[in-house]
């Protein structure tokens, strides 16, 4: 990276700015916010756009995926087998290299945008009197910056349709007071009693009652949460927070239903869009949901391996079924939180036990954590962000062989990330739905306990 020392400087303005303003309880207009947030993204998407250096999935995978797009030819099969998701984005790709944008700019302007868009969408999502604060430091945050700018890595897309699934499905007001969420367990008490009390038949017609406008959110937030699953698949682990935003279980059955409609849409349109003849159609499916057993950069795995990428079936499929058997146990645990906590502990505990990690992934949990933070939230934003500018910009100061050798050391230091990430999950805040739904007086979407 020829722009590292600038790359770096905004880092470290940027967190330093969200400390100071969570010190000084700033609270800046919406407009200085994305005046802010943009002029470091633009800024950085510029200077890697010249750069010599540029990511290898950047260059090998996505650009080879939007010209076969442009020239009619599946972006999954026909793009060196490196895009291993929908082609919704490759789409995309496909029309700014049509306009002429040269790919080092269209390539990320996708992901900027994104990331850009998100920044209220995160305020929205903290809601309450700290809503413009908590949009500020995610303008701020260094691992979108890099992310979105740098690496070019369509996490922000992702991330963008599915916050705004979650604040779509939540709706205005205080959904605590108003009753629109409910926490796991609340949902299954409910449904004990009435059926108990209403029987089989009459359960199913309350259940089958459309709520006030939620068939509207539900179909909104539903289709949201499906163009982001078009992105990348790992948005799956957002839908049980989103359906428990919703009220009622019919407004769930619709989310879930309207959520599979994008997917499915940009799948069996490949044949017009793509040129993919309808007898690829399985190979495409299998592609994408082949999950490619790379691990040694992160965690245990990194370890284990000594900090060198390879493939390694039985340590993927072990860490695989630990995530499942993990996200259960974290569901049980925080089956009474909101179900913004429930999903930041979702994928904070992902983090913690997978053996495979780009340090795009690391981005996942930011909007969540940084609109409901805890006690330890910004040691683990700092963290993270550390570690991957690292890789970004420090280690690719050298050749291949030098990397090399400082690459495995770095990758097995991300060991040390995983206690202060499982410290960042909201533990205090296990049980803060039933509190709040007993009669709590704090804003929206706040909590007494850990909240900075």
């Amino acid at each position: 990276m020829d722009y590292a020392i600038l790359t770096g400087a905004v880092l470290v303005t940027g967190v330093v700015l969200a400390i100071v303003a969570q010190w000084r309880k700033w609270r800046p207009s919406l407009l200085v916010v994305l005046a802010i947030g943009i002029g470091f993204r633009v800024l950085i998407m510029a200077t890697s756009a010249i750069d010599t250096w540029q990511p290898v999935d950047f260059v090998n995978s996505f650009k080879p995926a939007g010209e076969a797009v442009l020239n009619r030819q599946d972006p999954v099969l026909g793009s060196n087998g490196g895009w291993h998701f929908l082609p919704t984005i490759p789409y995309v790709y496909g029309l700014l290299l049509w306009l002429g944008i040269p790919w080092e700019f269209a390539g990320r302007l996708v992901t900027v945008v994104a990331d850009i868009v998100l920044i209220p969408l995160v305020g929205k999502l903290a809601g309450g009197e700290k809503a413009s604060l908590r949009a500020f430091q995610y303008a701020c945050n260094p691992l979108g910056i890099l992310v979105a700018s740098v690496h070019g890595q369509v996490e922000p897309v992702a991330l963008v349709f599915g916050v705004a699934a979650f604040v779509v499905a939540r709706g205005p007001g205080d959904p605590d007071r108003e009753g629109l969420s409910a926490s796991f367990t609340d949902f299954y008490h409910r449904g004990r009693a009435m059926l108990a009390e209403k029987g089989l038949g009459g359960s199913l017609r309350i259940v089958l009652t459309p709520h006030p406008g939620a068939n509207r959110r539900a179909v909104y937030a539903g289709l949201l949460m499906g163009l982001a699953l078009c992105a990348k698949s790992w948005p799956i682990w957002l839908i049980p927070g989103m359906l428990l935003l919703l009220p009622g279980v019919r407004a769930r059955i619709v989310a879930l239903i309207c959520t599979g409609i994008p997917p499915l849409f940009f799948l069996v349109t490949l044949p017009i869009f793509a040129g993919t003849s309808l007898s690829q159609l399985p190979e495409v499916i299998r592609v994408i949901q082949d999950i490619r057993p790379i691990v040694g950069e992160w965690g245990y795995s990194a370890i284990i391996h000594e900090g060198f990428w390879t493939l390694d079936p039985p340590l993927a499929k072990f860490g695989t079924y630990l995530i499942y058997v993990t996200v259960v146990l974290v569901c049980l645990l925080w089956r009474r939180a909101d179900p913004v906590d429930l999903t930041t502990a979702i994928l904070l505990a992902f983090m913690v036990v997978t053996p495979r990690l780009g340090a795009q992934y690391l981005l996942w949990f930011m909007p969540f954590l940084v609109a409901r933070p805890t006690r330890f939230a910004w040691p683990a934003i700092i963290g993270a962000s550390l570690w991957a500018a690292i890789g970004y910009a420090w280690l690719t100061q050298w050749t291949a062989a030098e990397w090399s050798l400082r690459h495995s050391p770095w990758a097995m230091s991300s060991i040390v990330l995983l206690p202060i990430l499982a410290a960042a999950m909201p533990w205090a805040r296990r049980h803060a739905w039933r509190r709040r739904a007993a009669g709590a007086t704090e804003g929206p979407h706040t909590s007494a306990a850990a909240t900075p």
